[in-house]
């Protein structure tokens, strides 16, 4: 009967964790996509909208989009839009079910090394209901959190069976959950320190030096992979632009602000309150001093630890599977404006789980009511848990609901303040749009992006002279900023005013020639204006540095076509044509210039026309 019932026990346990889990997280099903992310993730990216195709798997390996490279998490998007389509449900129950398949494996993993049933669910309980891992179910775009968490997890358990028994099948197992975890975030880079982590507990493969290196050359082919992934995304981020925040903020203040962050993770996970999608950076005003004051408590828990390893092998490998995974996303490379991330904490607050679950059953081994308190403990702690997520995950049924919350809890928001402009410009709500876009640019007040949202905010509310002063001001901190100077000269292109837009535009291109968009918008102002001639000059010109524009070619063969140069007309139709072969308006003009050509072969071909 004993035998029985330990072989039911887990299976009870997986059962269990998922009705909990399932019951916590189900209120998703209702939530819509985000503002945040969401669309260049998922429903307005094209690519993931054509499902899984070859030219699908082709973009997914071959593009940094979105300042990253996880061609996994791409064709898994491209997959759900394949069965889902536009419901966000079936996206959000993606998510969840590989939550679920995360808290299942954590269990099985930390059950198969350590054969201690309770403390491995009780870590997989914490894992499934803790709220700081809301954001990476809730938040369509965060797949990579769960997805690339599956793989580590898969990548253990097939580590496990590599270490029971040797041999290259299984160890290719490992390098092929590796890779696509890698693939889906590359946040895992890490992972083959934590591997060690666990040869040395609980697998207990390291007793000296010796074993050490024997073991870390063993992982020598995973490290390598380490190194092609960071390399990668290090380039796809740098491209995208996402690590420019990086050339803001000195090395000293990151350090500052990463060694702030270690600890705040702590405390958020031991109190879990006042949790936010985004948490602004303080930058040059992040305190020296509660730097320090955190990098001593550090210290101080890694000297301790350091101590009682040898007794207590858990302390060790949980204390630095936490402080280890975290380097990647802990801000000494700076990618984004934020201080640290919920997100972050998915992979790395295991470790310190462990720690909390095995120190419990040592401390209280003596104990006669031992095993009553740690159930009623358990009980107590996963409950509270699983009503403060139950909470949280509220906040993220909608862009305006999470955003409000955002700002009751956190303070000089600019990138809330920011999303929620634009989240009202989009509904039509201009008053409230102009109303967050005045609090973003009282945090920052020589953002050009704000200032050009403002003033075609104002343009909708009939404000003009406002919307005037908006783009002038976004101009006046960036000469080159094309964006301000085409909302300025379609004001006055509006306002009759074209010898002004015309001034404008050349002004532009004087500060920068690189300005295509303004080159092309001069080029239509004058071909308004009657200014044939000067038009064409600018279409040549701009089409000699974008000559795959198949937009420009057609415009350009319009004018051409008006002047009665039908030739040259007829040739840049078809190199529109040839570019975008579903280009249907070029083909119509192509077609009607045939046409007329054709009906008329022998008459003067500008009299035809006319």
């Amino acid at each position: 009967m004993d035998r029985s019932l330990n072989k039911t026990r887990p299976v009870l346990i997986c059962l269990v964790l998922t009705v909990i889990v399932s019951a916590v997280y189900y209120q998703v099903c209702n939530f819509e996509f985000l503002d945040y992310d969401d669309p260049e993730y998922v429903h307005e990216n094209s690519n993931v909208h054509n499902g899984i195709t070859p030219e699908t798997i082709k973009w997914a390996f071959n593009a940094g989009y979105a300042s990253n490279w996880h061609p996994v998490t791409w064709l898994s998007h491209a997959l759900d839009w394949q069965f889902f389509g536009s419901d966000p449900a079936g996206h959000r129950i993606t998510n969840l079910v590989l939550h679920i398949a995360n808290t299942l494996l954590l269990f099985i993993v930390l059950n198969q090394m350590t054969a201690a049933v309770w403390p491995s669910a009780f870590v997989a309980a914490l894992f499934a209901l803790h709220p700081l891992h809301v954001e990476s179910v809730a938040w369509i775009a965060e797949r990579k959190d769960v997805l690339s968490t599956f793989f580590l997890m898969l990548t253990i358990w097939a580590y496990i069976r590599f270490v029971r028994r040797k041999n290259i099948l299984r160890y290719i197992l490992i390098i092929v959950f590796f890779a696509l975890g890698l693939m889906s975030k590359p946040m895992l880079v890490t992972l083959p320190f934590v591997l060690l982590l666990l040869d040395y507990w609980p697998l207990g493969r390291i007793g000296s030096k010796r074993s050490f290196g024997c073991l870390f050359v063993e992982k020598i082919p995973l490290f390598v992979m380490t190194i092609a992934s960071s390399v990668i995304t290090f380039v796809a981020q740098q491209k995208g632009g996402a690590m420019q925040p990086a050339e803001h903020l000195d090395f000293i203040t990151r350090l500052a602000n990463a060694s702030i962050s270690y600890l705040r993770y702590i405390l958020k996970m031991f109190w879990p309150s006042r949790l936010a999608i985004f948490y602004p950076h303080s930058g040059e005003e992040t305190s020296l001093v509660f730097a320090g004051i955190s990098a001593a408590l550090l210290l101080a828990i890694t000297v301790i630890v350091l101590f009682f390893a040898k007794k207590h092998r858990y302390l060790f490998t949980g204390w630095f599977w936490y402080l280890g995974t975290l380097v990647p996303v802990i801000g000494i490379v700076q990618v984004g404006y934020q201080a640290l991330a919920d997100r972050y904490t998915y992979i790395p607050l295991t470790g310190l789980f462990i720690i909390i679950a095995w120190a419990a059953d040592e401390l209280l081994a003596k104990w006669r009511y031992r095993k009553d308190v740690l159930r009623f403990s358990a009980l107590v702690i996963l409950s509270v848990l699983a009503v403060v997520t139950h909470m949280q995950v509220r906040y993220w049924k909608d862009t305006i609901t999470l955003s409000e919350h955002a700002l009751e809890v956190t303070g000089n928001n600019f990138k809330i303040h920011f999303g929620m402009a634009l989240t009202y410009l989009k509904q039509g709500r201009m008053d409230k749009a102009i109303y967050h876009d005045r609090q973003a640019l009282k945090i920052i007040p020589r953002s050009i992006t704000v200032w050009n949202n403002l003033g075609t905010a104002l343009i909708s509310t009939g404000r003009i002279d406002q919307a005037v002063d908006c783009f002038e001001k976004a101009v006046a901190i960036d000469p080159c900023d094309s964006e301000a100077y085409l909302n300025l000269c379609y004001l006055l292109t509006d306002k009759g005013e074209i010898d002004q837009a015309v001034s404008l535009c050349k002004k532009a291109l004087q500060a920068n020639p690189e300005l295509n968009e303004i080159r092309v918008f001069l080029a239509l102002t004058l071909v308004e204006a009657g200014r044939f001639d000067q038009a064409v000059k600018e279409y040549e010109d701009f089409l000699s540095r974008q000559p795959q524009n198949a937009v420009s070619h057609n415009d350009f063969g319009v004018v051409l076509y008006q002047q009665g140069q039908f030739d040259k007309a007829l040739e840049h139709f078809r190199r529109a044509v040839q570019i975008d072969p579903k280009y249907d308006l070029a083909k119509k003009h192509l077609e009607l210039t045939l046409t007329n050509i054709q009906h008329q072969p022998n008459k003067n071909t500008e009299n035809s026309v006319k």
